[in-house]
């Protein structure tokens, strides 16, 4: 549906009350720039900190081996994080545009390789990824009520999904509210993880260092694990890219987006390895191992009077992620619906709302899918190598857009070695996965290789039948009336 049209139509629908209200409360649509660098700082810690550091412990430590090399795995991944997030703060600001590595790869690399990353993004990974998280939140929220004993799975599934339909909610209402929430949300959980990280050091002052003396036992190590290791520690900082996400409608992004990102990602790699060497100092590796919810147990052995307050810390810590997360990613969608590499209904607004509804809706159907049908650690590793894939062939296209175009704006520039760095080592962990975990590898890849048939049938040169085409104007047309969403009215790049 052309966008001219497309706006008489809807006006038709409209009363000359909302009429006279949108154009009193704003004179266009568009997304606005309303996130400053609070926002910005809030919105990675909050989808960093999640779910990853009270599930991913045991993953760590199950394919490290040992405690010392899984304090060190934790380490490293906080370090190849800070890397790649340099990157992404060069690429934030030499491309005004939002949509993040999808953006990027566009650049870069070309339109192939950036609708993979669309198609990938959109029909597994993302959903995975809030599947787990959501999770992650029902998890904890269900298991106090029922301890010692195991919780219900019906039940706790049902609360993810009541968890994931509240955030769907609350981002299709309010872009003001989201941003809002998520400050809040921040906050809360980085008290979380102080009151973690105090009680423990206090037991390792006071000489409980039992679990750390043999930290460096190397025979349980296989090279086998060892990525799935990095994938579980990697998946706990997962989120500084989405900021990226969003850079439309962050102000003074040449200053606010690497200084976030610099900020935001020396404070988690900090908070996330003291906090676990707090877990080691309360619990044994063997007690760690059969822990599904780590901070729980950690709780009824260090903070026994406040046993039932971490559960709600870390479920609101899951649900800032899920909400984070909301808010960030429906931009790419919108991106690449405007660019021509999805259908043009997910690059619309809404027309008070001002937010990018059918795009925001689109997750949803997939998340629950997913929900019922998957295992935490399985989706974890399933959406992991194609995430890694990605995010290194984000970063050698920033290289290769180096060498092409050496005078191109860069108002920020990370040194060529640390992109050198990241880029090789994602490579190889992504290499490296197939051979350790080929089955949950070789469907993400599989599935990512679907892409490609979809773009040269649609995209590229749309060879369907009349009849495809115009059945999806229909059911466009009809979704802009019903959503009451129409195109951006000005250019915000």
């Amino acid at each position: 549906v052309r966008r001219k049209p497309a706006l008489l139509i809807l006006k038709r629908f409209l009363t000359p009350k909302q009429m006279r209200k949108e154009k009193t409360e704003d004179e266009v649509v568009h997304l606005r720039r309303e996130i400053g660098l609070l926002p910005a700082v809030s919105f990675i810690i909050g989808i960093v900190v999640g779910s990853g550091i009270f599930i991913a412990p045991k993953g760590v430590l199950m394919n490290s081996g040992s405690v010392g090399l899984s304090l060190l795995v934790w380490a490293l991944c906080g370090v190849l994080s800070m890397f790649g997030a340099l990157c992404f703060a060069e690429l934030g600001t030499s491309f005004t545009k939002s949509g993040s590595q999808y953006t990027y790869l566009l650049e870069t690399l070309g339109p192939l390789p950036a609708f993979l990353r669309l198609w990938v993004t959109f029909i597994f990974t993302r959903p995975a990824s809030v599947s787990y998280v959501s999770l992650a939140f029902g998890r904890y929220v269900v298991e106090p009520f029922f301890a010692p004993c195991a919780a219900p799975i019906v039940l706790i599934k049902l609360v993810s999904v009541l968890a994931v339909t509240f955030v769907v909610a609350l981002n299709c209402w309010s872009v003001t509210t989201a941003s809002r929430i998520q400050v809040t949300l921040t906050f809360t959980k980085m008290f979380a993880l102080v009151l973690i990280i105090v009680p423990g050091f206090m037991a390792l002052v006071k000489g409980r260092t039992e679990n750390l003396q043999k930290g460096f036992e190397i025979e349980s190590l296989t090279l086998a694990t060892l990525p799935i290791a990095f994938y579980n520690g990697l998946y706990a900082y997962g989120g500084w890219t989405n900021l990226n996400c969003i850079t439309e409608e962050v102000i003074n992004p040449n200053r606010n987006i690497p200084l976030a990102i610099i900020l935001s990602m020396v404070t988690v790699t900090i908070f996330y390895v003291l906090v676990n060497v707090a877990y080691y100092t309360m619990m044994t590796p063997s007690e760690l191992l059969m822990s599904d919810a780590v901070a729980v147990t950690f709780a009824n052995r260090a903070l026994p009077g406040l046993a039932l307050v971490i559960p709600i810390l870390v479920a609101l810590s899951c649900f800032g992620t899920l909400n984070g997360g909301y808010f960030t990613s429906p931009r790419t969608l919108f991106v690449g619906a405007r660019e021509g590499h999805w259908p043009s209904i997910f690059s619309m607004i809404h027309i008070r709302r001002r937010t990018p509804l059918p795009a925001v809706l689109l997750q949803y159907p997939l998340v629950i899918l997913m929900l019922f049908g998957g295992e935490i650690y399985q989706l974890i590793t399933f959406s992991s190598f194609a995430g890694w894939f990605f995010v290194a062939l984000t970063t050698l296209g920033m290289l290769v857009h180096r060498y092409r175009f050496p005078l191109h704006p860069r108002p920020f520039k990370v040194p060529a070695v640390i992109a050198v760095i990241f880029t090789v080592v994602c490579f190889f962990i992504v290499g490296l996965s197939l051979y350790s975990d080929p089955w949950n590898t070789g469907r993400s890849c599989a599935l990512m290789l679907t892409g490609i048939p979809v773009y040269y049938l649609t995209v590229q040169r749309f060879r369907l039948p009349n009849r495809f085409k115009y059945i999806s104007d229909y059911f466009s047309m009809h979704l802009q009336l019903l959503l009451e969403v129409v195109q951006q009215e000005i250019q915000t790049y």
